[in-house]
């Protein structure tokens, strides 16, 4: 295969750092666009990747800047736009949340707009831009997530924004490249870079106290390796079309308790009390009153509530195969304990 050069934004991320290994292990190059290069250690990290001494460049790039994407899109055929921040704690949700996701993504796609050279953008959205509140429906490609806002789970609609924008520029600008969307739920596994990821989070939660019972809550969980590729099959298929959902399997809480108490060490606190049922969560709707802004949101939206969604176009169209959710929730922790996030 002759060797190609991707742009990635966000490089440091948990999805990006991934993208560039697997890219750069089978022999393409990698133009990895980072907040700051001052941030030694994620860049160093990824400097060591096998590869990346001669096929990994990593600039300088701010996704609320116009124009700071120029060069990071010059000369590229194909961009992973991965740079999005995720979190559902949030000082201002538009400043923290919204605008990098909405404006940051217009600013890449009319970077890429003026570079002649790409033929496609793959975007990094999320399940956030399919629901904000699982009704027990078989979710597709086909939803939208029509309810969060700036108070109501404000991340979910930073991305909802986020990727309803990309389509809008699509149509209204027609550039000279197309975009594939990849969707992902719940995205865990083990970090290249020495940061916490959010997802990952719940996993440390569940080890260290945070949750104070097993409540009624699943996700559709999926490893980070797995989103990863998705994007590169999204790239190299020139069938690859619209969007595509992307999650291996519902854990629920119970479930995912049950698989991390064998690898549990003595000073975890694994939660013991269960009010995975009806009364449970209708009485954590309204504890959720008394968490923070992000947290109590997305309690009162998704306790009691079960996520079923249909991810077969991902894999007919472009051949993705899930690792084992429960391997991948092995090898989290002991590579959260590697990383000192855990005892």
């Amino acid at each position: 295969m002759t060797e190609r050069l991707f742009a990635i934004t966000g490089l440091t991320g948990f999805i990006a750092a991934h993208a560039a290994a697997q890219l750069l292990a089978r022999g393409d190059r990698v133009r990895g666009a980072v907040r700051s290069l001052a941030k030694a250690e994620g860049n160093a990290r990824l400097m060591s990747l096998p590869g990346a001494a001669d096929r990994l460049e990593i600039i300088e790039a701010d996704l609320l800047t116009e124009g700071s994407y120029g060069k990071a899109v010059a000369g590229v055929e194909t961009v992973f736009h991965m740079a999005s921040p995720y979190s559902l704690e949030y000082k201002d949700a538009q400043r923290d949340l919204v605008d990098p996701a909405m404006k940051g993504t217009l600013n890449v796609l009319a970077a890429c707009a003026r570079s002649p050279s790409v033929k496609r953008v793959v975007l990094t959205s999320s399940m956030a831009a399919v629901t904000d509140e699982p009704d027990g429906r078989v979710l597709t490609e086909a939803d939208w997530n029509t309810r969060s806002s700036l108070t109501r789970n404000p991340y979910y609609f930073s991305k909802s924004e986020g990727e309803r924008a990309a389509w809008a520029f699509m149509e209204r600008e027609k550039p000279g490249f197309d975009l594939v969307v990849i969707n992902p739920f719940l995205v865990i596994g083990p970090s290249l870079t020495p940061g916490l990821n959010t997802s990952n989070q719940i996993i440390v939660e569940a080890l260290t106290g945070v949750f104070p019972a097993i409540m009624q809550l699943n996700w559709g969980m999926v490893d980070v390796r797995d989103v990863a590729l998705a994007h590169i099959l999204a790239a190299d298929n020139p069938a690859a079309k619209g969007r595509y959902l992307c999650a291996a399997e519902n854990i629920s809480m119970r479930q995912l308790i049950d698989i991390l108490t064998p690898l549990a060490k003595p000073g975890d606190k694994l939660p013991t009390r269960a009010i995975d049922f009806w009364l449970g969560s209708f009485i954590g709707r309204f504890f959720a009153f008394t968490q923070p802004p992000g947290a109590a949101s997305y309690m009162r939206t998704h306790l009691g509530r079960r996520v079923n969604f249909d991810t077969g176009k991902i894999q007919r169209e472009i051949g993705l195969r899930y690792r084992d959710v429960r391997q991948t929730i092995a090898e989290t922790v002991a590579d959260l304990r590697e990383w000192k996030h855990l005892p």
